[in-house]
């Protein structure tokens, strides 16, 4: 029998395979390009390995870091002997969101290098700087800082540990950003070696707004109440009779300073930071549910943030977490982490009617001649709740200024809505904090403040957003 080679029968159909393989592999090519380009490319530009930065140095005077109220922040000076220096003239009051030049880029020093490389002019401008070996003038940042309060803030928090992070509820810009103990960055390389050797959670290079990890005390209440309303229609018939503490398998959990509250129903309980009442109410929450709710709002994930930040953690799982673990993370205490900046995204996203907007500091580049490069405009990030439940949370925040634990902040001229929280600390003082909005109609600003190992939200974390609230309300800081 005659036998016939297919494999060389249609020459044209094995050109043609040929060029679909190939065809297929400059399509993959263009789409990692593609990818690279609006994805990779500002990380890799960024890297302290790419030499190009290096170049860039060599020609182009690094451009100004600039506050929303026109004041300078960071920028180059030539000294006498012609070297170069970073200027901070706010010295440890922006040290964190501003950052750092030497000893490694931090803040917006490191997120916004290569555009503080780049110049924005005609060529031939260049060509004469490089000829005549003057460097060009590199653009500068525009930040949404507001500084007038950030030194409200920075005044405010005083001597003590801890952080303030300010921001706009509707657009997710950054106004204000204070970490305590700070450092100055112009004498950093002086500091350097006595700053490093307290390497611990205590360093002043250590910022709190952002990777500082708390437990978030009664502020964690807005989920706990979230999550009861969603599994419970007839929440607003709840009602506990609260006699200062609850005892469940040897573990007893008191309201602070023992103090008995009587009955209360939902929004009482919430105004006056009832821990009996909320510790019932995790109790009988379905564990998976109250987990995912928590991961809407962005626990166990990374933060959408142009900066170092660290991970909240949410910790219950089914299976694992026994019934004392339950009340214990229903007030805010258990194994449950929270960083401030989170805290104010949570606080805000409730203010914005269920919508958390993505942070952002950089408002817009310039050229050295104010030309605008390149502009930043706010995106929603996430909806973790509706308008409907943002709304009740707001009452429930509300309740706290008008007739509970943050009542300090009723005499405002502007209605302000909030949570109080004393993070307790076994041997130590609470840790206080206060997140909150105003005004409650139509939210401008909102709040984050924690104070380290101090007491209670109400006596030292409210006063501090008092002066912070007052200062913008009543122009002090435009």
């Amino acid at each position: 029998m005659l036998r016939i080679n297919k494999a060389h029968d249609n020459p044209k159909k094995s050109l043609y395979n040929v060029i679909y393989i190939f065809s297929g592999l400059f399509v993959l090519i263009i789409a990692y390009f593609s990818y690279f380009l609006l994805v990779r490319s500002e990380d890799t530009i960024n890297n302290a390995y790419n030499n190009r930065e290096k170049v860039l140095a060599e020609r182009v005077l690094r451009g100004k870091i600039i506050s929303s109220d026109g004041e300078v922040l960071a920028e180059t000076i030539i000294n006498e002997d012609g070297s170069e220096s970073r200027y901070y003239p706010y010295k440890d009051m922006l040290a964190h969101i501003v950052g750092r030049y030497d000893k490694g880029l931090t803040g917006i020093e490191e997120a916004e290098n290569i555009r503080l490389l780049s110049v924005n002019r005609n060529s031939f401008g260049n060509m004469l700087n490089d000829m005549v070996g003057e460097k060009s003038p590199g653009n500068n940042v525009i930040t949404t800082l507001n500084l007038k309060l950030q030194q409200v803030a920075y005044d405010a928090l005083g001597d003590r540990r801890g952080a303030v992070v300010v921001m706009e509820p509707s657009t997710g810009k950054l106004l204000v950003m204070v970490s305590k103990p700070s450092y100055d960055p112009n004498t950093i390389n002086v500091q350097w070696d006595s700053l490093v050797k307290d390497d611990e959670e205590g360093s002043p290079l250590y910022n709190r707004a952002t990777q500082g990890l708390y437990p978030p005390g009664s502020t964690f209440k807005l989920h706990t109440a979230l999550e009861y309303i969603r599994e419970n229609p007839d929440y607003s018939g709840y009602l506990n009779d609260c006699t200062g503490s609850i005892s469940y398998d040897g573990m007893t959990i008191h309201c602070y300073n023992g103090k008995a509250h009587g009955e209360v129903d939902l929004a009482e309980a919430f105004a006056r930071s009832c821990n009996t009442s909320f510790s019932l109410i995790g109790k009988d929450l379905d564990i998976n549910a109250f987990r995912l709710m928590c991961e809407d709002f962005l626990f166990n994930k990374t933060l959408p943030v142009a900066m170092a930040s660290s991970q909240s953690r949410f910790e219950l799982k089914e299976g694992s977490s026994g019934i004392k673990e339950k009340m214990q993370t229903a007030i805010g205490q258990g194994n449950t982490l929270i960083s401030p900046l989170h805290n104010l995204m949570i606080a805000s996203a409730v203010a914005n009617n269920g919508v958390m907007m993505k942070p952002y500091v950089v408002d817009r580049i310039e050229s050295y001649s104010g030309k605008m490069i390149k502009g930043y405009v706010p995106q929603k990030y996430a909806t973790p709740m509706t308008v409907t439940e943002a709304d009740f949370l707001k009452r429930l925040m509300r309740g706290v200024v008008t007739d509970g634990t943050a009542n300090e902040l009723n005499s405002l001229e502007v209605p302000v809505a909030g949570k109080t929280g004393s993070a307790e600390q076994e041997g130590k003082p609470a840790h206080a904090w206060f997140i909150g909005f105003a005004p409650v109609g139509e939210p401008e600003i909102a709040i984050s403040v924690i104070v380290e190992n101090s007491g209670s939200g109400s006596e030292y974390a409210v006063p501090i957003a008092r002066k912070i609230l007052d200062a913008y309300f009543n122009n002090e800081a435009d």
